[in-house]
C-alpha cells in the first residue's frame, strides 16, 4: 500500500508539473496578441486626442461633451469611445508590466489585470508543447513540487482516516462480548439469611 501511495504521489507531481509547464509559453501567446491589440487601440485613441486638439478640448472635454449631448448616438459613441479608451489603457499597464518582470515571472503578470478577450482568444488557438526554455523548466519543477506536496497530504490524511476508523471497529470488538455479558447474563440469586436460624442436627 505505502510503495501504490507513493507512486500516486509521483504521478500527480508529474501531471502537475506537465500543466504548470506551458504557464510561459501561454503567457507568450497572450503577450503577442496585447502587442497587436494595443497598436490598434493606439490607432483610435490617438485619432479622438487629434479631433478634440483640432476644436480646442481636452481628452476629458471631448468625453463629457459626448456624455451631455442630447442625442442618444452621440451619448453612445462616447459610452463606446470611453470603454476604448480605458482598455487601451490597461493594455499599458500590462504591457509595462511585462517589460518590466523578468521572463520566468511572466505568468504571474496573468493574477493581476487581464483583459478577457485577448486571454480567451489565446486559450483557444493555445497548443501545449514540450518546454524547452529555462522558464518552462522552472514551471515545471514548481508545478511538480506543489501538486506532489499536495498529493503527499491528501495521502497522510486518508491514511490517517482510515486508520481512525480502524481503531475504531477494533476497541467496538474488544468491548462487544464484555458489553454483551453485562447486559445479558443473569445476576447471581440473592441469598437471604434465615430468620429462625440454622437447623442444627439431634
Amino acid at each position: 500500500m505505502a510503495l501504490i501511495g507513493r507512486t500516486l504521489v509521483l504521478a500527480v507531481g508529474i501531471a502537475g508539473g506537465v500543466v504548470t509547464s506551458q504557464a510561459p509559453e501561454f503567457t507568450q501567446q497572450y503577450r503577442q496578441r496585447l502587442g497587436g491589440a494595443l497598436e490598434e487601440l493606439r490607432m483610435v485613441v490617438t485619432d479622438f486626442d487629434s479631433d478634440a486638439k483640432d476644436h480646442a478640448l481636452t481628452r476629458g472635454q471631448a468625453l463629457a461633451a459626448y456624455k451631455a449631448s442630447a442625442d442618444e448616438f452621440l451619448r453612445d459613441r462616447g459610452l463606446s469611445i470611453t470603454q476604448t479608451i480605458r482598455r487601451y489603457e490597461s493594455l499599458q499597464r500590462q504591457s509595462a508590466r511585462f517589460a518590466n518582470w523578468p521572463d520566468a515571472a511572466s505568468p504571474l503578470v496573468l493574477v493581476g489585470e487581464t483583459d478577457a478577450q485577448l486571454f480567451g482568444g489565446a486559450w483557444s488557438d493555445f497548443r501545449p508543447g514540450v518546454p524547452v526554455t529555462v522558464a518552462g523548466a522552472i514551471w515545471a519543477a514548481l508545478g511538480f513540487l506543489l501538486f506532489a506536496l499536495l498529493g503527499q497530504g491528501a495521502r497522510r490524511a486518508g491514511t490517517g482516516l482510515a486508520g481512525a476508523g480502524r481503531r475504531r471497529g477494533m476497541a467496538a470488538t474488544r468491548r462487544g462480548p464484555a458489553a454483551y455479558h453485562g447486559d445479558h447474563a443473569d445476576p447471581p440469586p440473592e441469598v437471604l439469611p434465615d430468620p429462625d436460624g440454622p437447623v442444627l442436627p439431634r
